[in-house]
């Protein structure tokens, strides 16, 4: 007992977690975080349809958020990060990684551009203590003003097809103007200076509000009074999971390349410098020796993650990073990091699932037709 409540005292708590508990969710620990991973006696799917079909709210105020400015701001943001913040417009979002030299990912984050030389970069909650350390090493020589602020905000997102509305007409927060990875600050009544994006982790129209504990604890008492879903990590994972987004630790890690988690779309091999250039940009000319794929099952099994895949002949060439049985598209599929000669599509291989081996083949990883708003 003495040991659980010491590895209770070192898990934390969001801005909201009283109200999670108020509404019966079931609580895990993600990222140091005591988290909801839903709040539904019916499981995940009723949370995770919601967001599909009408719309969901989620807190994450377990994300970390370091603040870049001063007069070196794009320089530095651009030594540490593979897609290109040169000449970025202010309300921009830009998705990336910062790596190792050797080409391994220390985590995959979001750059928000809110002013010339004033960069607002938003990492994961499991990642803050090692990002802010590899920040802080990179940061040597660079004229800039580097913040901490994940303790000071907290975070919610408002994910779905009618989000929109909801956000103009419950929150009286202006967004219909906002495309698809803008963003832009709002003053509120009380004076607070937050910020909203067009963003989100769910495949579906959304946004994402950051501010002071007490306005998103406000903000999430508005949303859950006019009847919105609370969602919880369960369905988080299955709506960004069916549209192929990774996650930290599956797939993408220090040993996982942007280039094998086939996302070199956002490694700018044509910027002068970054950190880990040399090793991706060689990486992308030889090909990497894994890759990362869908794999659709034709039975009902559920392949989950670390599950060894095999070829035809039996023989281990990768493992599963992530798989479910979809709520949108009633199918048994997986991501799977391979050995890149069975990366084609509609190679036919074989998952390992406890003692049986059920076959498949390679699909595209988006398993469900993403829908923003361009």
């Amino acid at each position: 007992m003495a040991i659980k409540q010491e590895i209770l005292k070192r898990v934390k708590q969001t801005c909201l977690h009283d109200k999670h508990v108020q509404l019966g969710a079931t609580m895990v620990e993600f990222g140091g975080f005591d988290m909801p991973l839903l709040y539904q006696y019916a499981g995940i799917a009723p949370e995770h349809m919601a967001v599909r079909e009408h719309v969901g709210l989620f807190d994450v105020s377990h994300m970390g958020e370091v603040t870049v400015k001063g007069k070196d701001a794009e320089r530095y943001v651009n030594h540490i990060f593979t897609n290109d913040v040169t000449d970025m417009p202010t309300g921009k979002i830009l998705y990336g990684m910062m790596c190792y030299e050797n080409g391994g990912t220390v985590d995959d984050l979001l750059v928000y551009k809110m002013g010339e030389n004033d960069f607002f970069l938003v990492i994961n909650a499991s990642n803050i203590d090692k990002d802010w350390a590899w920040m802080q090493e990179h940061a040597v020589g660079f004229d800039i003003d580097l913040q901490n602020r994940s303790d000071y905000y907290g975070q919610i997102a408002i994910q779905g097809p009618e989000s929109e509305d909801i956000v103009e007409r419950v929150l009286s927060l202006p967004c219909k103007e906002l495309v698809f990875y803008t963003c832009k600050e709002v003053t509120t009544q009380g004076g607070e200076s937050i910020i909203i994006s067009r963003t989100g982790y769910t495949g579906e129209d959304g946004f994402e509000v950051y501010g002071s504990h007490d306005f998103i604890r406000e903000c999430w008492d508005k949303l859950i009074a006019a009847g919105v879903q609370a969602c919880g990590l369960g369905c988080r994972d299955t709506l960004r999971f069916e549209v192929g987004l990774p996650l930290y630790g599956d797939e993408l890690s220090e040993d996982i390349t942007p280039i094998m988690a086939g996302l070199g779309l956002f490694v700018k091999l044509d910027k002068a410098e970054f950190i880990g250039k040399e090793a991706l940009a060689k990486q992308k000319a030889e090909g990497p020796a894994k890759k990362l794929v869908g794999i659709e099952l034709f039975d009902k099994a559920i392949p989950r993650h670390g599950y060894t895949v095999l070829n035809m002949e039996g023989e281990p060439i990768g493992e599963v990073t992530t798989g479910y049985h979809t709520i949108s598209t009633d199918k048994s599929v997986c991501m799977a990091l391979v050995d890149s000669q069975y990366a084609k599509l509609d190679t036919e291989v074989q998952i390992q699932i406890r003692k049986k081996v059920f076959p498949g083949k390679v699909v595209k990883k988006q398993f469900y037709n993403k829908s923003y708003k361009k």
